[in-house]
């Protein structure tokens, strides 16, 4: 079974449910290794936002992969992975002067229960430049935000 089926398999988007999103991008690519270049994800993280889709929580880009903690507020995560990868492709290739697959098919979500500590997960998330060794200090790093800094 592809692995693009297997993350699929159980998968439910509840409008007003909280998950974190992670994606790669295609054979691990350091495509946004240049902020610049991460900067247009980032781009499209906050134009899903600004189109109603979602309210973002916290996010990272990573020089190979994203994630993304939001509170759903209509459709499914699978149109909003979907529309952010898309246009976040056709942004990079563009710039890049390429063409072809940015991002592995699929993706991983993982919904968040209550009493899960959000403000815990979001520096989680924001941490993950520090641990990969990119920078010392969070505050550092170019590509990261979350609702409570």
């Amino acid at each position: 079974m592809p692995c693009s089926v297997i993350l699929r398999k159980g998968r439910f988007s509840g409008e007003g449910q909280i998950y974190v999103l992670t994606t790669n991008t295609f054979d691990r690519e350091a495509f946004f290794a240049d902020w610049r270049v991460g900067r247009l994800v980032v781009r499209e993280l906050m134009r899903t936002e600004e189109e109603a889709w979602l309210d973002s929580l916290a996010w990272v880009v990573m020089p190979d992969h994203f994630h993304w903690l939001v509170q759903l507020r209509t459709g499914s995560l699978a149109a909003v992975m979907r529309r952010t990868k898309s246009r976040s492709s056709q942004a990079v290739n563009r710039l890049l002067g390429r063409s072809g697959q940015l991002w592995q098919q699929g993706f991983h979500d993982r919904a968040i229960r209550k009493e899960e500590d959000l403000l815990a997960l979001a520096r989680y998330i924001v941490r993950n430049p520090v641990r990969a060794g990119l920078v010392s200090r969070v505050g550092d790093y170019p590509l990261w935000d979350a609702v409570w800094v």
